[in-house]
């Protein structure tokens, strides 16, 4: 079995799918290298060229302005915050169907509620791009999503043409065998360079808040910069909020907005993850779910559990017409597996693992085995997650496909030079919440921490 990075195991992905060594290379060399544009449940595609910009059942008037938003290099929750300030609204009537990568250019539909295009237009609004589009009764919300698809360049891939696509033909043969991509929780759900939202969360699910703000304060990653991991190192020495102020960059904004309010009220941290949005302060508890559920997923591969068959225990979610998972399950039982299994080789059923939380059962059965030796090893249980309330995040568990499908994948070598290494371009769809570099990876497979992020997940 191939060995995995260090970086990847602190987020729970312990295994690769597939067995054949990877192409290696690099990937958001510029924004351009990294391309998601944003597809509706109705087939509306967003599109990052502008001109391009379509949208079905738009009205000439409506409740919410829908847009278009394409950005480059900017984070989706300080985008949206941008917006509302520009145009003089709160940042809770602005929506949007799902974050996007901030290392890449990427195209999205927003809505915002009471607001005429008029004013959209005559804002000042600079760093990103928002084209109004018309008006809808219904808000965008991850409800309306259906995927992405993804444009994706990798650079520096130091192999010969027939030796790549020998490579890349052999892991797609791996992965259809597989019956999928696993359906990790990629990097960016725990931060690419600083992975430890994860670790936040759990401080908090613990009931620990003062070691939930100093981690998100003062945890030092060795691929940050060095301002960034100058001002950590010291407020982790002195806990002196007010100099630290001073010290941490003005692009560290939640980190600045928790250490305003330290500085005038220090010992309470609740209050200090009040003053940060709700989106991150959820991200911070949906997080640690998403490492449970990546641990639970990598024990049941390096157990030799199948993904593409049910076992006596598992849960199972029903799909959609769109292959999209439902809230509609069962629990598969030795009276009803042949049936189950019929109905996740057509396509109308996936085998689902937990994601932990106060209102959601483990599995049974071998896969519920697994779930409570983590349980017990991280010392949590899914009442725990109430704590959260106390930050004001209420998240009640649910099920996650354990497998995805890579839809209409392309690929094709450019050829360079011995200095640069030649490149390949990969396009695909995905449904909604899963990650490209979960994809990329089984193809790349960087072999230790200075690789992964050379590879720049």
């Amino acid at each position: 079995m191939l060995e995995v990075p260090g970086i990847e195991k602190i987020i729970g992905i312990e295994v690769y799918a597939t067995k054949c060594e990877g192409i290696g290379g690099a990937i958001k060399r510029a924004p351009e290298d990294f391309i998601v544009e944003e597809i509706l449940i109705d087939g509306s595609r967003a599109s990052v060229r502008p001109e391009e910009a379509r949208i079905n059942n738009i009205m000439d008037h409506g409740r919410y302005l829908i847009c278009l938003l394409i950005k480059r290099e900017v984070d989706t929750i300080l985008a949206v915050e941008e917006i509302a300030r520009k145009i003089g609204v709160s940042h809770d009537r602005v929506s949007f169907a799902g974050i996007k990568d901030t290392n890449a250019l990427t195209a999205q539909y927003i809505s915002i509620g009471g607001v005429p295009a008029s004013k959209v237009l005559q804002a000042n609004i600079s760093g990103f791009l928002i084209k109004p589009l018309g008006y809808s009764n219904e808000e965008i919300s991850s409800r309306k999503l259906f995927g992405n698809k993804f444009t994706i360049t990798v650079r520096e891939v130091k192999l010969d043409e027939k030796r790549i696509y020998e490579r890349i033909d052999r892991i797609i043969s791996e992965l259809e065998d597989f019956g999928g991509i696993p359906n990790f929780f990629g990097h960016q759900r725990f931060g690419t360079n600083r992975p430890i939202t994860h670790l936040v969360g759990k401080h908090i699910i613990k009931g620990d808040f003062r070691e939930a703000a100093l981690t998100f304060l003062t945890y030092v990653s060795p691929f940050e910069g060095h301002r960034a991991k100058e001002a950590r190192s010291e407020l982790y020495e002195t806990m002196d909020f007010k100099a630290a102020l001073k010290k941490f960059p003005k692009t560290l904004v939640y980190e600045r907005a928790m250490l305003k309010h330290l500085a005038k009220s220090p010992g309470d941290y609740i209050g200090a993850f009040s003053k940060i949005p709700l989106s991150l302060r959820t991200l911070f508890i949906e997080s640690y779910q998403s490492y449970l559920f990546n641990r639970f997923l990598s024990e049941r591969i390096k157990r030799g559990i199948p993904l593409k068959e049910a076992q006596i225990g598992d849960c199972v979610v029903m799909l959609n017409s769109a292959g999209l998972p439902t809230k509609k399950f069962i629990r598969v039982r030795s009276e009803n597996i042949s049936f189950v299994n019929d109905e996740i080789r057509a396509g109308r059923m996936a085998v689902a693992l937990p994601l932990v939380g106060p209102k959601q059962q483990l599995s049974e059965g071998l896969q519920g085995e697994i779930e409570k030796e983590i349980l017990e090893e991280e010392g949590v249980s899914g009442e725990d997650f109430e704590r959260a309330s106390m930050i004001r995040v209420k998240l009640f568990g649910g099920l996650r496909a354990a497998l995805e499908k890579i839809i209409d994948l392309r690929m094709e070598v450019i050829s360079g030079d011995k200095a640069t290494g030649n490149s390949v371009k990969f396009e695909f769809t995905l449904h909604k919440g899963t990650y490209a570099t979960v994809v990329l990876r089984e193809f790349m497979k960087p072999k230790n921490d200075e690789e992964l992020v050379k590879c720049g997940f």
